[in-house]
């Protein structure tokens, strides 16, 4: 697929086929994400590919932190959590946080390409310290949110777009 129609036609997905996505395409689309843009190539990235144990054990903490809230976990087949390692320099740490974005984005977006669905949360239950125990995430990590992957089982409306002139303007 050209990057192009890649970009124009990747969709928000909340709905999956119930077949996980196999483990050598996720290491495709972990490949193409080490290629995001990073300062200093810190590859600040980190990919965490939730297993069954690990899945039961989120899921039962959602639902003593906010009850009601496992369901969105058990949309899709196949959950990855991204995060941001830190290094403490503030100024290096804003720089990995958005590399780290990007690389989220290029998992979706080759995700895509593969005819694959998939969609992009951020989840306050990564921030809760059992919820960082859970996924053993080190202290210096920042996450950056949940990618949801799996086969589509519908299509989803083209969006509209905010009208060029509105967000983006020329200076002198």
């Amino acid at each position: 697929m050209e990057v192009e129609k890649a970009i124009r036609t990747r969709r928000t997905h909340k709905a999956f086929g119930a077949r996980a996505v196999d483990r050598a395409v996720l290491d495709e689309l972990f490949e193409l994400a080490r290629w995001a843009p990073n300062h200093h190539l810190t590859n600040p990235w980190r990919f965490r590919v939730l297993g069954p144990r690990t899945r039961e054990r989120l899921l039962a903490l959602a639902e003593v932190v906010q009850a009601g809230s496992a369901v969105k976990l058990q949309r899709a087949p196949t959950l990855v959590a991204v995060t941001a390692q830190r290094s403490g320099d503030p100024g290096q740490d804003r720089e990995d946080l958005l590399a780290t974005a990007v690389a989220a984005y290029l998992v979706l977006l080759a995700a895509h390409a593969r005819g694959l669905a998939g969609y992009w949360r951020t989840v306050a239950l990564l921030e809760d310290r059992r919820g960082r125990e859970i996924l053993g995430l080190a202290e210096t990590e920042t996450p950056v949110g949940l990618l949801y992957l799996g086969s589509p089982v519908q299509e989803q409306r083209v969006p509209e777009r905010a009208p060029l002139a509105e967000v983006v303007t020329y200076l002198e």
